[in-house]
């Protein structure tokens, strides 16, 4: 099927060409894209399906400034070093008019400071650090997903519903585990005064001792628990939390847990009354979000992850700001992207012009498990717009550029 649809697109282009009256005028936009697809290969793979599938539709639409739409992938192995190497290939030998991708926080804050020294634009699709677009923001560098400070935000709002006084927390150590507990907190304690965190762990990325941390965490005795552990570090901690006892009786927050990506490895171990972002792909029955799923699964035969919504979404930020800026420089597609309006399966965004970052939202709801496997039940979607700071505290936030 696949091939088909690129023949189809391939002869659109051509037609394209003719029309245009030279070739130069159906040459590719090329959008540089780089990835930890090797590293994190169960969310990247489904991110790089979705990009294809709505590059898919772009260009069987025509399309953008009457151009094929073109993303040129390449793997970074999850170290930012050969990210920055691979970014300024793209820039300099491959043609691309900007960058996007990247997973890992500490990546994406590479490339983001690389574009803002060689005046480069890049959407960081999935990094959620908020240093991203705040402490380490610049004019070149836009994000699309909601960021730490806003999921952690909406998971606070509902612990502050709670009788939980006292809170453990668990992330990893790099830079999006150091803001989702930070914002945690600032939340939380915004919404509750009296709230006490009464220990923090800080496992480093993907190589968590599980007992020790559940050991660490029992000895605190929280009332209340925030986790920000992902992939096989989530796995761990859920199987061994879960074989010692630590989470009954105690409430416990999930960032990302929800995320097919994340729980359906669990399978039937997968936690039970946890409150956790996520994405539940198999309970939409009708609208734009349903429309998304259908059109992913009759392509690939799978169910799709959220990281095949942010790259679907992805390609559609880029063509719709590529479109309004009517150009491809840096400073014309900065001026598309800065208070850019984008149609998506979620509902409209918006790219905000204070801090570049765009208001798609997050899921919230309730682990269990039915049939074998984790899901999310109760779940309800949270507008990012809803959980952004002002306008004054982004200024004391950004730095002036």
């Amino acid at each position: 099927m696949r091939t088909t649809k690129r023949w189809i697109a391939a002869i659109g282009a051509t037609v394209l060409s003719v029309v245009a009256g030279s070739a130069g005028a159906a040459d590719p936009i090329k959008i540089g894209e780089i990835n930890h697809y090797k590293r994190m290969a169960a969310f990247a793979e489904p991110y790089k399906k979705g990009i294809e599938l709505a590059l898919d539709e772009v260009n069987g639409a025509g399309g953008v400034l009457d151009r094929p739409l073109e993303f040129i992938f390449r793997d970074d192995q999850g170290k930012p070093g050969e990210a920055v190497k691979i970014a300024e290939e793209l820039m300099t030998r491959e043609g691309t008019v900007m960058l996007t991708g990247t997973i890992l926080s500490n990546i994406g804050l590479a490339i983001s400071s690389l574009a803002a020294e060689k005046g480069y634009v890049y959407l960081a699709s999935e990094p959620l650090a908020d240093s991203l677009v705040w402490e380490k923001g610049n004019k070149y560098t836009f994000r699309l997903r909601a960021s730490t400070y806003m999921q952690a935000a909406m998971l606070a709002e509902q612990a502050s519903k709670t009788d939980a006084k006292t809170f453990a927390t668990i992330a990893p150590n790099y830079a999006y585990g150091k803001d989702a507990v930070a914002a945690f907190k600032k939340a939380l304690t915004a919404l509750k005064p009296d709230v006490e965190f009464v220990t923090e762990q800080w496992p480093a990325l993907f190589k968590i001792d599980a007992g020790a941390e559940v050991q660490a965490i029992e000895r605190a005795k929280p009332d209340a628990i925030y986790n920000v552990t992902f992939g096989g570090d989530l796995a761990k901690f859920v199987r061994e939390g879960t074989t010692r006892g630590l989470f009954e009786g105690r409430d416990v927050y999930g960032l990302l847990t929800g995320e097919p990506e994340y729980i359906d490895p669990l399978k039937d171990e997968a936690p039970e009354g946890w409150t956790v972002t996520g994405y539940p792909w198999y309970d939409f029955e009708d609208g734009s979000n349903k429309a998304f799923v259908d059109a992913y699964m009759a392509e690939y035969d799978e169910r799709p992850g959220i990281g095949s919504l942010v790259g679907y979404m992805t390609v559609q930020s880029i063509a719709a700001a590529i479109e309004r800026a009517g150009a491809t420089d840096a400073d014309s597609l900065i001026a598309g992207f800065r208070g850019l309006d984008v149609d998506t399966p979620v509902g409209k965004i918006h790219f905000r012009e204070q801090d570049h970052q765009a208001t798609m939202g997050a899921f919230v709801g309730t682990t269990t498990v039915k049939d074998g496997a984790g899901i999310m039940v109760d779940w309800v979607y949270k507008d990012g717009a809803d959980y952004l700071p002002s306008d004054e505290e982004v200024a004391k936030l950004r730095p002036a550029n």
